[in-house]
């Protein structure tokens, strides 16, 4: 799997203007390796289950999440950025 493009809903922008600095900077640093190879140990991606069966995540840390939408050819829309404990709600 290569990824071609990464896309961005404006929930995810609106969710990383709300990050600390620290986090924001680790997202940046996580996509790239994202992009580079989506199966980098420290990424964790994974499908999700349950309600949001339809999306995939990525750790950036122990706390935080990327969730993910896969589109065409491995492109993907970026849905939000969060702790893990908003997607046991």
């Amino acid at each position: 799997m290569i990824i071609q493009e990464i896309r961005y809903s404006k929930e995810f922008l609106e969710d990383f203007k709300k990050m600390p600095k620290n986090i924001q900077e680790k997202t940046i640093e996580n996509l790239e390796k994202l992009k580079e190879n989506p199966f980098y140990p420290s990424l964790r991606l994974h499908p999700l289950k349950g309600k949001l069966e339809w999306l995939w995540s990525i750790s950036l840390n122990k706390a935080y999440r990327i969730t993910f939408e896969p589109l065409e050819n491995w492109d993907i829309l970026l849905i939000s950025i969060w702790t893990h404990s908003i997607y046991e709600k």
